[in-house]
This record gives structure tokens, C-alpha cells and sequence, in this order.
């Protein structure tokens, strides 16, 4: 364990970011899955809204706040509209 006051600091400011970390890429996941089961109950109009909502929060968290990187944040998006792209494809909507 850390001995000097500033080690201390230290070891509670990365507690504090994990955490915050953490709950973020949570919230990416759920809404991601949220996407995924609008796709699969075929609503074309719920999985625009949910991407949306998705593609927003994972722009903010890889290009604002550093969470995740901004390829990665990108990919995760590119890999979602490709879901939902083919899903209106299928539907003819």
C-alpha cells in the first residue's frame, strides 16, 4: 500500500476514474444491447431511436471523454448502423 500522501491521492483518483469508467462502458453495453433487441423485434422505428441514442453517448465517451478510444468508439457505432442497415434491408423499410 502507499506510504507518501500523494500516493494516497493517487491510488483514490484512480478508484474515482475506474468506477467512472466502469458505469460508462456499462451504459454502452446496455445501450447497445437495446439496439440489438429492437433489431431483433424486427422495429424498424425503435432501433433508429435506440441507435441514435447509442450512437450519441458512444461519441461523447470516445472522442470527449477518453473512456474509450476514438476508434473504437467509432467501430462500435459503424458496427451498429451495419446491424440496423441490414435489418431495414430485410424488412424493406
Amino acid at each position: 500500500m502507499a506510504n507518501h500522501k500523494s500516493a494516497l491521492k493517487r491510488v483514490r483518483q484512480n478508484r474515482k476514474r475506474r468506477l467512472r469508467n466502469k458505469m460508462r462502458k456499462t451504459r454502452i453495453k446496455n445501450l447497445t444491447k437495446a439496439v440489438e433487441a429492437a433489431i431483433a423485434e424486427k422495429a424498424p422505428e425503435l432501433a433508429m431511436e435506440k441507435l441514435k441514442q447509442a450512437q450519441s453517448y458512444i461519441d461523447k465517451i470516445g472522442h470527449k471523454r477518453g473512456t474509450l478510444h476514438r476508434r473504437a468508439a467509432s467501430r462500435k457505432i459503424s458496427r451498429l448502423f451495419k446491424k440496423v442497415n441490414s435489418m431495414l434491408k430485410a424488412t424493406g423499410s
